[in-house]
C-alpha cells in the first residue's frame, strides 16, 4: 500500500513539474508578445495610415497579423530558432557564438556574423527601452476611457510605475517573481475571454483566419500595404524574448505555452477587437479597452498594468543576462554583476545597465507622452533584431547542422523575406520618430567594436615589448634571484610571454616566489565549461608554469575556486601562500597605426572606468598587488 502511494505521489509530481514549468515560462516568457493587444490595432487603425475601418479592411489586417503569428513566431521561431541553443543556452549573443563556431573556416564570414551579432544585440537595448515605456504608457491609458479629464495624468503615474520597477531592480524579483506565472496566466486568460465576448457579437471576423483576405487587401492597398507592416509588426514584439530566455526553460515549455495557451488568447483578442470594429468603428480609438464592458474597465486598467510591469521585468533581466554574456565573449568592458538570488544564477543585476535604461525609459516617455506616438520608434527595433537573428540561424543551419541547401534553403529565404519586408516598412519611422532605437543602437556597436579592437590593440602593443617566457628563464638559471616562499600568480593575455607585472616585481623587489604561475583566463564560445576542462597546466621548469582556465559565458569566472581543481603536487594554491600580481593598463592616444583618434581616446575612457580584474575574477583583497603600465596606442 505504502509502495502504492509513493508511485502515485511521484507520478502527481512528474505530471506537475511540467505544468510548473509551463506557468512560469509563461510568467517570464510571453510578457513582451501578451501586451502587444493593448495597441497594435489601435496602432493600426488610428496610426494615420489611411486603413477604412470596414468589413475589408479590418479582415485583411486581422489576416496579415493572424498569419504573420503563425509564420514568425510558431514556425520561424518555435520550429528553427529554438533549435538553434548553444548547450540550452539562446539569445542573440548566445547565436553569434554559435555561428562564430559554424564559420571557423570562413574569416571573413565570421567576421560578418559577429557583425550582424552586435547589431542585433545594440538594437536589442533599444528595445530594451522603448518596451517598458510603451507597455506601461498603453496601459495607464486606460485610465482616459475610465475617467474623464485625466489624460494629462497619464504620462506622470507612467513614470512613477517605471521608475518603482527600475529601482527595485537592485533587490532582486525572486521573491515577486513566482507571482508573475498565474497572474500572466490570468492575463491570456482574460485575453482569450474578452476575445469570445467580441466574436460572439460578430462571428463572420472568423473569415480572416483565411489568408486570402491579407492577399486582398495588399491588392486593393498596394502602396499601404507595405507601410502598414510597421504597424503590424507591433503584434510580434517579443518574439525575440522567446529564444533569450531558452536557457531558464528549455524548448518545449516555452512552446508548449505558446500552442496551449498564448497563440489562442492573442488570436482570440485580436479577433475580438476586430469584431468589435466591425460593429462600431468608432472603437479604433482603444479597441482592447473598449471591448471590455464598462463594469469591467477597472480591474482590466489593474491586470493591464500588472501585466505590462512584468513584461517590462522580463525585457530588462534579458538585457542584464546579454550584457553579461557580451562581458564573458569580450565586447563590453566588464561591469559589476550583483546575484540578487542564491538559488538561481541568471538572477542578477548590473547597476550601470540598470541607470542606463531608466534614463533612456524616462527620455521616452516624456518625449513622446503616448504610446501610439512611441509605436513609431518600436519596429525598427524589433524588425532589425529579427531580421538578424534570421541572419545568424541561416549561417548555424547551412555550416554546422549541414542541412541540404534544397531544403533549407527555400525557407531560409521565406523566413528573410518577411523579415525583410517588415524591416523596409519600418525603415520609414527612422524619420518620424524611430531614429532612437537606431541612434542607440549606432553607439552602443560604435562602443562594442571600439572594445573589442581596442582590447586587441593592447595586447598587440604589450606583446611589441615582451620577453618570451623560455629566455627569461634561461637568464633565471644563469642568475638566479632571490626567492621567497608562496606561489605567485600573474594574470596575463599571453601565456607564451613574460607578464609586464613580473617583470616589474622582479625589477623592483628584486626577488621571486618558489612557484610563479602565469594564468590565462579562456572564454569559449559555449555557455558552460566542464570542471574537468577547466584548466590545462605546463611544467617550464624552475618553478615556473603556464595555466589556462576556460570558462563559458554563462559561467561565474572565480579563479581562487577554480585553482582549487588543480591538483598537482608541485603547485600550492593555499590562500594564505598564494598572491595574485595584477597588471592595470593606462592607455595613451597617439599616431600610432590602429584606430582613430576619437576610438582611441574612447578605448582609454572605457579601459579607465571597466571593472578591473579583482572584483571581476574575485580575487581575496588581502592577496592582491596591482602594478600599472602606460601603452601608447
Amino acid at each position: 500500500m505504502g509502495q502504492a502511494s509513493s508511485q502515485v505521489a511521484g507520478a502527481e509530481h512528474s505530471a506537475a513539474k511540467p505544468i510548473g514549468m509551463l506557468v512560469a515560462a509563461v510568467g517570464v516568457v510571453y510578457g513582451d508578445i501578451g501586451t502587444s493587444p493593448l495597441y497594435t490595432l489601435k496602432e493600426v487603425f488610428s496610426g494615420g495610415y489611411g486603413v477604412p475601418v470596414n468589413h475589408d479592411g479590418v479582415l485583411g489586417i486581422l489576416a496579415l497579423i493572424f498569419w504573420s503569428l503563425i509564420w514568425v513566431v510558431s514556425i520561424k521561431y518555435m520550429m528553427f530558432v529554438l533549435r538553434a541553443d548553444n548547450q540550452g543556452e539562446g539569445g542573440i549573443m548566445a547565436l553569434t557564438a554559435l555561428a562564430r563556431r559554424a564559420a571557423a573556416g570562413h574569416p571573413k564570414l565570421r567576421t560578418l556574423l559577429v557583425v550582424c551579432g552586435l547589431i542585433g544585440a545594440a538594437l536589442f537595448y533599444g528595445d530594451s527601452m522603448i518596451t517598458p515605456a510603451i507597455s506601461v504608457l498603453s496601459a495607464i491609458e486606460g485610465l482616459g476611457l475610465a475617467f474623464e479629464g485625466i489624460d494629462h495624468w497619464v504620462v506622470p503615474l507612467s513614470l512613477i510605475v517605471l521608475v518603482a520597477l527600475f529601482l527595485i531592480q537592485r533587490h532582486g524579483t525572486a521573491r515577486i517573481g513566482i507571482l508573475f506565472g498565474p497572474i500572466m496566466v490570468t492575463w491570456f486568460l482574460v485575453l482569450g475571454a474578452l476575445g469570445v465576448y467580441g466574436i460572439n457579437q460578430h462571428p463572420e471576423v472568423l473569415q480572416a483566419m483565411n489568408p486570402v483576405w491579407g492577399v486582398r487587401f495588399f491588392m486593393v492597398h498596394p502602396g499601404m500595404g507595405i507601410a502598414i507592416l510597421g504597424a503590424v509588426v507591433l503584434a510580434l514584439t517579443g518574439a525575440e524574448a522567446l529564444y533569450a530566455d531558452m536557457g531558464h526553460f528549455g524548448r518545449k515549455p516555452i512552446a508548449r505555452a505558446w500552442f496551449i495557451l498564448v497563440l489562442p488568447a492573442l488570436v482570440l483578442n485580436y479577433f475580438g477587437q476586430g469584431a468589435l470594429l466591425l460593429g462600431d468603428p468608432e472603437a479604433a480609438r482603444n479597441p482592447f479597452y473598449l471591448l471590455a464592458p464598462s463594469w469591467a474597465l477597472i480591474p482590466l486598467v489593474g491586470l493591464s498594468t500588472l501585466a505590462t510591469v512584468i513584461a517590462s521585468q522580463a525585457v530588462i533581466s534579458g538585457a542584464f543576462s546579454l550584457t553579461r554574456q557580451a562581458i564573458q565573449l569580450g565586447y563590453i568592458p566588464r561591469m559589476h554583476i550583483q546575484h540578487t538570488s542564491s538559488a538561481e544564477q541568471g538572477q542578477i543585476y548590473i547597476g550601470a545597465v540598470n541607470w542606463a535604461l531608466m534614463v533612456g525609459v524616462i527620455l521616452l516617455v516624456l518625449g513622446f507622452e503616448s504610446s501610439g506616438a512611441l509605436a513609431s520608434a518600436y519596429g525598427v527595433a524589433v524588425t532589425g533584431t529579427m531580421l538578424m537573428t534570421t541572419i545568424l540561424v541561416s549561417a548555424v543551419m547551412l555550416l554546422l547542422w549541414k542541412w541540404p541547401p534544397i531544403l533549407a534553403v527555400p525557407v531560409l529565404l521565406g523566413f528573410l523575406l518577411v523579415d525583410g519586408l517588415y524591416f523596409a516598412a519600418n525603415v520609414p519611422k527612422i524619420i518620424q520618430g524611430g531614429a532612437f532605437p537606431v541612434i542607440a543602437g549606432i553607439a552602443l556597436f560604435v562602443l562594442m567594436t571600439t572594445w573589442k579592437r581596442g582590447k586587441q590593440l593592447l595586447v598587440d602593443r604589450l606583446d611589441e615589448g615582451g620577453l618570451p617566457l623560455p629566455i627569461f628563464i634561461s637568464s633565471i638559471r644563469v642568475q638566479p634571484p632571490h626567492r621567497v616562499q608562496g606561489t605567485a600568480v600573474f594574470l596575463t593575455a599571453r601565456p607564451d610571454a613574460v607578464p609586464h607585472a613580473l617583470l616589474h616585481n622582479l625589477l623592483h623587489n628584486q626577488v621571486l616566489h618558489e612557484q610563479v604561475v602565469l594564468l590565462t583566463v579562456v572564454y569559449e564560445d559555449i555557455p558552460r565549461v566542464p570542471p574537468q576542462r577547466r584548466f590545462d597546466v605546463d611544467s617550464y621548469g624552475e618553478g615556473f608554469f603556464r595555466v589556462i582556465l576556460h570558462f563559458g559565458f554563462t559561467d561565474e569566472p572565480d579563479v581562487p575556486e577554480a585553482l582549487k581543481l588543480c591538483h598537482l603536487d608541485d603547485l600550492n594554491f593555499s590562500p594564505m601562500r598564494t598572491t595574485y600580481f595584477l597588471s592595470r593598463e593606462t592607455v595613451i592616444a597617439s599616431k600610432l597605426e590602429g584606430m582613430a583618434r576619437w576610438r582611441e581616446a574612447l578605448f582609454a575612457f572605457m579601459l579607465k572606468n571597466a571593472n578591473g580584474n579583482l572584483r571581476f575574477f574575485n580575487l581575496p583583497l588581502n592577496r592582491v598587488i596591482e602594478l600599472g603600465t602606460q601603452v601608447e596606442m
